[in-house]
């Protein structure tokens, strides 16, 4: 059993339990003004292994079904035995950075909350493209596949403009925040990763 498989079922089994226990969903939510106050800084993983809904759930841990196991495989080829730490730092940290502005925006806002693995699952995601641009993707409902790199340029724009309509709950900076430390990550970790994705896509444009 791979570690994406592992942080599934943990994430699934919380998620589930924090449906069912407002008390325990309290407790791992992420509230700024909580963590302000009590210094409850743990809050800033674990409010990424609850979410909203069951729709919430769903989609988080398939995105990260589709794009972990690949992230893994690449780590492992390149640091063997340390190849899960590798993505741990990746997934987890991603979590954290992404609830980090929160914590400026909202660290006096008592009402304010956040939950969800998307700053991780974002983080994943974006290391996969980095590293693989030209892979084709395919956005529900749309029957269309089209380039990784496309459909970052497009999640980019979407969480951007989201993130100014604040018309729902979704935290759409945490998105933001998780794809950059993604890309960060990469280019720590593999330094010509950047410079070969842009060639690989300057080349499939034929520039």
């Amino acid at each position: 059993m791979n570690l994406t498989t592992i942080i599934i079922l943990i994430t699934v089994i919380m998620s589930i339990y924090g449906f069912n226990n407002y008390g325990f969903l309290h407790r791992m939510i992420d509230n700024p003004y909580t963590v302000n106050r009590r210094k409850e800084y743990y809050r800033l993983l674990t409010s990424g292994f609850i979410h909203a809904d069951y729709m919430h759930l769903l989609l988080n841990m398939y995105v990260l079904y589709m794009f972990g196991s690949n992230m893994e495989a690449i780590f492992k080829a390149s640091f063997g035995a340390q190849a899960g730490i590798y993505f741990m730092g990746l997934y987890i940290i991603g979590i954290i950075v992404a609830n980090v502005p929160d914590q400026v925006r909202h660290r006096n806002n008592p009402g304010y909350n956040s939950l969800g693995a998307s700053g991780g699952v974002s983080a994943v995601v974006f290391a996969s493209i980095i590293l693989m641009p030209l892979s084709k993707l395919m956005i529900f409902p749309i029957p269309v596949e089209f380039p990784a790199w496309v459909f970052a340029i497009i999640y980019v724009a979407y969480s951007v403009y989201m993130d100014k309509r604040q018309a729902d709950r979704v935290n759409h900076l945490a998105h933001l925040w998780g794809a950059l430390w993604g890309v960060v990550f990469i280019v720590w970790v593999y330094p010509g990763a950047l410079p070969l994705s842009f060639r690989q896509i300057a080349g499939s444009l034929h520039f």
